[in-house]
């Protein structure tokens, strides 16, 4: 396995291990997807929801990147148009991406959307994929986030729907409501969240799973009401390698409310993995 030169990452962000890659979808227009790369290790390939940020997975992937290739990657979803502003669109970007700029298979690691994507890739893909954490992934259950939606939602709307994604709501931070009320209020940003989201809940993945061959860690919120405790039963019923973990007093997004227990669980599978393939019992 290739490796890869430890990078220190600054104390708040992680900019400074940042890069742009330039990928051509279903439409044929160049879209800039950004990439935060450091580590050394097991590839492991992060991928983020509709309203999400690398900057979101910081937290796991400093806990890992001793023994990780940590690689965080973000699409401009709310930014696509077209054919690429689907689903559909987003699975093949990122399968490009990995094809493209990755030397080999990486454990996908996905919330919400980003983790449909990830299933989408492992049944689609298999070749690319060594392993699945999903994180409250969409695909079987979803209470979408944009219902009701508003062409130009309200901050104080918007204030409410991010709250939804927490047990505890003091998680949401400023930024990230700032950042998501400027996309959406813009008519294209909000047509986009509503295009993506409901190409996804038409994208029922259930009856595929079976196709999965790779190591799933299922990690989910009880308190999850996006893609509530039963589509945890239904992804870790349905896949055939997979194993599931709880959290109390978590929501949607358990890498930024459980930090900790979710980086304790990705080095547990980092270790299951790699004792598998040196082949010791």
């Amino acid at each position: 396995m290739e490796r890869r030169p430890v990078v220190t990452m600054p104390a708040s962000s992680i900019e400074a291990a940042a890069s742009a890659v330039e990928l051509v979808g279903r439409s044929g227009k160049p879209i800039t997807a950004k990439v935060n790369r450091f580590g050394q290790g097991t590839r492991v390939c992060f991928l983020h929801g509709l309203v999400g940020l690398n900057e979101h997975w910081e937290l796991a992937a400093r806990s890992i990147a001793e023994r990780a290739d940590c690689i965080l990657f973000q699409l401009p979803l709310l930014q696509l148009k077209g054919s690429d502003c689907s689903i559909d669109g987003v699975v093949e970007l990122t399968a490009k991406y990995l094809r493209e700029h990755l030397d080999g298979p990486a454990v996908l690691v996905g919330n919400s959307f980003g983790g449909h994507v990830a299933v989408r890739l492992a049944i689609e893909a298999p070749e690319a994929v060594s392993g699945l954490v999903l994180a409250g992934s969409s695909g079987v259950i979803e209470k979408t986030l944009v219902r009701e939606v508003q062409l130009r939602p309200s901050r104080d709307w918007l204030a409410e729907r991010l709250n939804e994604l927490f047990y505890d709501d003091s998680f949401v931070r400023d930024q990230d409501l700032d950042r998501a009320h400027e996309e959406l209020s813009h008519r294209s940003g909000a047509r986009a969240m509503i295009k993506l989201s409901r190409s996804a809940r038409k994208d029922h993945v259930g009856a595929r799973l079976g196709m999965v061959r790779c190591p799933a860690l299922l990690v989910w919120g009880r308190q999850d009401v996006v893609t509530p405790p039963e589509a945890a039963e239904q992804f870790h019923a349905a896949l055939p390698n997979s194993k599931r973990v709880w959290f109390d007093d978590c929501g949607h997004v358990p890498m930024m409310e459980k930090s900790e227990q979710f980086s304790a669980e990705m080095r547990r599978s980092l270790d299951v993995s790699d004792s598998a393939a040196s082949g010791e019992p």
